[in-house]
């Protein structure tokens, strides 16, 4: 039987580091944040994975342009992502 091995900085410290992944791949950090990044992101596959995955992301995006949409279009989505948020929405 193989065993996991556990995770030594916790669950709850990749999410405090993926918060902050968008800024760190934007150069948006201090540079002693962006060391603790690097130290945890070396330390854990799960996040190093989701790291490139974003990067990867950011790249394609940043390839294409959006699509042209309407006054009408930008502000029905615009309150469809107000909506979606809206606390009783997540509940």
């Amino acid at each position: 039987m193989t065993r996991k091995k556990a995770h030594e900085h916790g669950e709850q410290r990749c999410l405090n580091i993926l918060r902050q992944l968008s800024a760190y791949i934007d150069d948006e950090l201090p540079e002693d944040i962006c060391a603790e990044l690097r130290r945890h992101l070396g330390a854990c596959p799960n996040c190093e994975v989701f790291i490139a995955s974003l990067r990867d992301t950011v790249k394609l995006c940043r390839q294409h342009e959006p699509p042209p949409l309407s006054a009408h279009d930008r502000a029905r989505l615009r309150q469809e992502i107000l909506r979606a948020w809206k606390p009783e929405a997540r509940a």
